[in-house]
């Protein structure tokens, strides 16, 4: 595994080869703002979901009358990607279908995973090209952790999430991870959503049909600010490890995890994205420091 650096006068930026994972985000004042994987409570940094998002229904799914076993989030994150570009501001990584990969996930693929620093701005975009002469089937996702502790005895009940222009947001309620087919309206107070560990006890919070394209995380004892814009995708995730303090995830999606009425159909799944031969998908988010 190989770790590669982007830096300006506003941000440091560095990516690991496995997984084409961000690993480090520091500001100017050399302050690190990506929860650092810790082993002991949750060991990531900000990994990339694919070729699926969340859990399988039995782990499993069913394509052409066989049935494959996929773990939570796929397999992306566990594999170790080619760095094909550097620029002074850009990193892009490839992964492509090996001997390994296809017994778990039948397509022949090319991910493609890109980082451009500009200013205090990170971009990151997802391309999925399939090489193949049949379609092909899958989700993609972000998993970015931020740190909650980046002040001196700060914790996660210090930071606010705003939603600009909302008043509540409805999210899903997960069941063993699976979506239960309930929901749950969240209240927003001047369209903020105090954090808590408390939030949490039951799972992440998940978003369907668009709600959040954009989220600003705010420390309320540091005026630190992490900015996302995620414009036209449809999930969302929010989300720390049950009792945490130290950080939150915050989780663009073109993919959500199995109902519990899931019949494991991979072609019918929610969210699936199909890639007709020889196309492509693109899709980015951006992340602004301040």
């Amino acid at each position: 595994m190989a770790v590669y650096e982007l830096s300006n006068n506003y941000l440091s930026v560095c990516v690991q080869s496995k997984g084409a994972e961000l690993c480090s985000v520091k500001n100017k004042s050399g302050k690190e703002l990506l929860w650092q994987a810790n082993p002991d409570v949750w060991p990531r940094f900000a990994p990339v979901l694919f070729p699926i998002v969340g859990r399988l229904i039995n782990n499993s799914f069913n394509y052409q009358d066989k049935s494959y076993s996929l773990s939570q989030h796929g397999f992306a994150r566990d594999k170790e990607f080619v760095l094909i570009d550097r620029t002074q501001t850009s990193l892009s990584f490839e992964l492509t279908a090996d001997e390994e990969s296809l017994k778990l996930f039948p397509f022949h693929f090319s991910l493609i995973v890109s980082y451009f620093i500009d200013d205090n701005r990170l971009k990151t975009t997802y391309k999925v090209f399939n090489p193949s002469n049949d379609s092909i089937y899958f989700s993609i996702g972000a998993h970015p952790g931020f740190s909650t502790t980046i002040t001196q005895g700060e914790s996660l009940s210090d930071y606010k999430l705003i939603f600009p222009g909302k008043e509540y947001l409805t999210a899903e309620v997960l069941h063993e991870g699976l979506l239960s087919g309930e929901q749950q309206k969240i209240e927003l107070d001047n369209n903020t959503l105090q954090l808590s560990p408390a939030l949490f006890e039951k799972d992440a919070l998940v978003f369907m049909n668009g709600q959040i394209e954009h989220v600003q995380l705010v420390s309320q004892k540091s005026g630190n600010c992490i900015d996302l814009d995620c414009e036209g995708w449809p999930y969302f995730g929010i989300w720390t490890k049950k009792g945490c303090d130290q950080f939150v995830c915050l989780e663009p999606w073109f993919g959500i995890t199995d109902s519990i009425h899931s019949k494991g159909d991979l072609t019918q799944k929610t969210g699936i994205i199909r890639i007709n031969t020889k196309d492509s998908f693109t899709s980015s988010f951006g992340l602004k420091f301040q």
